[in-house]
């Protein structure tokens, strides 16, 4: 089988190469899937750039922890997956449900863990799940990183959002977009920002409520706060550097579901949740309970996943340079088979 695999100690896309492999069979509680898409997240870019958590990848490693296909053989013992499953990977290998804990697993795409971006992958029973019925196979692949982050960032933890409640998404992203989907689905209010007034109209036609050119506004945390009157839940995808004015959006009990390390530069002071009893929620990823809550949640509401571009297989190294460019929207696809 072919497969995309990164050098070890990579720094560059340069390091990525398309290989031949032995097709790998599954063994004792093991399933086999044919890939039949995959989609990029940014925490992808990172591991091919050597700067993802301990650094370059000692060891030649599959990437992406993203993609869906079709079971095409089990391993002794298995009961929950037969051939002919349309199936997605899990994003933590050994996270069932319930909230985080040290025995996650590893994380698929980076060191230890071969990730999805191969014609045929073998992963555990306990790291794969079911894909939504409604969804294709490109539509699918989106959901296993950023689709259950957004989910666990709007709907898990102590204080998931109600129907009327407002929710701040910072730009137009994978994880911001579904999340956009999904909380207009839940009856909630959007208020979305970008640097870029095509894309906000691009979010506007998915439901955003309220658009904010950040170039514009540059305090736009407490224009929200003064002139929207603040929001229930920002899910905060940018980091260090923009922490402080989601903190600064929100209103009395509100929660900042704090997932971004687009933006590392700047330290927050988090004083200000003291006057209004907000929180702040480290969000990483979730559990294969939350990615089969999603997959409900998609099906009942007929949310479908946006797809801003897609690449072939081959082209796989051009995806990569999308999905680092300024151009990108939403979520970036590569078709395996």
């Amino acid at each position: 089988m072919r497969a995309w695999q990164l050098a070890a100690g990579a720094t560059s896309i340069d390091d990525l190469h398309l290989v031949e492999r032995d097709q790998p069979a599954p063994g004792p509680g093991q399933v086999a899937i044919r890939v039949h898409a995959c989609s990029l997240n940014y925490r992808d870019q990172a591991v091919v750039l050597g700067r993802y958590l301990g650094g370059p990848v000692p060891n030649p490693t599959i990437p992406l922890s993203d993609g869906a296909g079709e079971v095409i053989a089990v391993g002794a013992g298995v009961t929950q997956f037969k051939p002919g499953d349309r199936v997605a990977g899990t994003f933590f290998q050994s996270w069932d449900d319930g909230p985080p804990n040290p025995a996650a697993g590893l994380a698929l795409g980076a060191a230890g863990a071969d990730g999805m971006l191969a014609e045929v992958v073998v992963l555990p029973e306990q790291g794969v799940v079911p894909v939504a019925k409604s969804l294709s196979y490109a539509e699918a692949a989106c959901l296993p990183c950023a689709g259950v982050t957004a989910w666990n960032a709007l709907f898990e933890g102590p204080r998931p959002v109600k129907p009327g409640e407002r929710v701040l998404l910072l730009g137009t992203g994978g994880v911001s977009i579904l999340a956009l989907q999904l909380a207009k689905a839940a009856g909630c209010e959007v208020i979305i920002t970008s640097s870029s007034d095509a894309k906000l109209e691009r979010a506007k036609a998915l439901g955003a409520d309220h658009l904010i050119n950040y170039r514009e506004i540059e305090d736009w945390g407490q224009h929200v706060s003064t002139t929207m009157g603040g929001v229930d839940k920002v899910v905060e995808v940018g980091g260090a550097g923009t922490v402080q004015q989601s903190m600064a959006a929100l209103r009395h009990n509100g929660e900042v579901a704090l997932i971004g390390v687009l933006n590392p530069v700047g330290g927050p002071n988090p004083s200000g949740l003291m006057f209004v009893g907000g929180t702040l929620r480290g969000i990483f990823v979730g559990s294969r309970g939350m990615a089969r809550r999603l997959a409900a949640a998609i099906d009942v509401n007929g949310i479908k996943p946006v797809i801003g571009a897609r690449y072939t297989f081959e082209d796989a190294k051009a995806a990569f340079a999308h999905g680092s460019g300024s151009e990108h929207f939403s979520k970036v696809v590569i078709d395996v088979r």
